[in-house]
């Protein structure tokens, strides 16, 4: 049986980024480099380090705002045209930003994360908006993770067909598991001592982060041997806020980039895992590691959150700290209902595995070779 050629198109994978949709997409290469049927090529920009992982392609480009694009497009391009692929698939609105300039011959999916540039605060958010738009309208299929991503998608852009939109959802690697032993020996070399809040992802405006600071300063009243860790780094407009936090709040751990191999180790030792986003979510997959870890869940009333965690974490309204550090306080005084929560949680994430995400992947491809096929006739 002929092999197919794949071609993933992402302008971050994991771990030279360790934001989702990189997460998402070395899931994905990993995934299907593991099935016989396929060849897979990975086509990236190079970031921060050198990944050196067979057919893994990761391009020279400049590294600042706008800069990087033509370099991008031209190099990308390049690349698909010297070689045939039957499946052309694009990560992110700015990972499919080469793919919309391929002839109408040659089609293309994407896999579209949130809803960032119709939700957050960001500077370019017309173009941002421009281009997801572009993007959906080109794209054959999407695929998203989460039905409240795909119901979204169809609002903000109300002429698209519901019926291209794939619902995949995302997993966690099987590293993500309870390191009790190597959490200890952290806990220890960080001498901390009493309970851990830990928040982990990118310091983002939308994330909340600050909202996290003020609850945990409230919290830490009522319980002074409380500590708050705070791993990721700030993205450009964050910068200023993250070295003021740094300089303000001296009993906070601001641990700035955690390699991925260590991450874990961060989740086992924490009591609480604490994401409170306001908006520009897609998933949701710190949490899910953070409960493969052992550790229970508190985190913003999303409607993503709520639908991939369904009643498996405790929910507080975005933006209210007074209540989050409420809920942060009576979770730590009881240490029955963690047990039972972090118990329940931990048998219903394992949903998210990639070999069940592969397999409703391999069902999209093989919708998008019959539209092929049947755009030929």
């Amino acid at each position: 049986m002929k092999k197919l050629n794949i071609c993933l198109v992402s302008l971050t994978v994991a771990p030279d980024s360790q934001d989702g949709a990189a997460k998402f997409i070395r899931g994905v290469f990993d995934y299907l480099n593991k099935q016989d049927q396929f060849i897979v090529k990975l086509i990236t920009a190079k970031w921060n380090e050198n990944l050196n992982i067979p057919n893994i392609i990761q391009l020279k480009i400049i590294k600042k705002s706008f800069l990087w694009i033509p370099q991008f497009i031209f190099k990308t391009l390049k690349l698909i045209r010297k070689q045939h692929f039957d499946i052309i698939h694009g990560n992110g609105p700015k990972g499919s930003l080469p793919l919309i300039f391929l002839s109408n011959k040659k089609k293309f999916l994407s896999s579209l994360h949130d809803l960032g540039p119709f939700e957050a605060k960001f500077s370019l958010n017309f173009l941002e908006k421009y281009l997801f738009q572009w993007v959906a309208k080109k794209a054959i299929i999407i695929t998203t993770c989460s039905n409240s991503i795909k119901n979204e998608i169809k609002h903000y852009i109300p002429k698209i067909s519901i019926n291209k939109i794939y619902n995949l959802y995302s997993a966690i690697e099987d590293k993500f598991k309870p390191y009790p032993k190597e959490a200890q020996e952290l806990k220890k070399k960080m001498g901390i001592n009493g309970p851990i809040l830990l928040y982990i992802g990118r310091i983002a405006s939308y994330k909340g982060v600050e909202d996290i600071i003020s609850a945990y300063r409230i919290a830490k009243k009522i319980n002074p041997n409380l500590n708050l860790i705070i791993g990721g780094k700030p993205d450009f407009y964050m910068e200023k806020n993250y070295e003021e936090w740094k300089c303000k709040y001296k009993d906070i751990y601001f641990l700035g980039f955690i390699p991925e191999e260590i991450i874990p180790f961060y989740y086992s030792m924490a009591d609480i895992f604490i994401t409170y986003s306001y908006a520009a979510e897609g998933f949701g997959l710190t949490p899910i590691e953070a409960i493969a870890c052992g550790t229970p869940v508190i985190c913003s009333s999303l409607p993503v959150f709520k639908e991939i965690l369904q009643d498996n974490a405790i929910f507080v309204p975005p933006k209210t700290p007074p209540i989050l550090a409420e809920e942060i306080i009576n979770l730590m005084k009881d240490d029955e209902k963690r047990d039972a929560m972090i118990k329940k949680a931990m048998l219903y994430i394992q949903k998210y595995t990639w070999d069940s995400v592969g397999k409703k992947l391999q069902k999209v491809y093989q919708n998008f070779l019959t539209f092929e096929k049947n755009q030929k006739f």
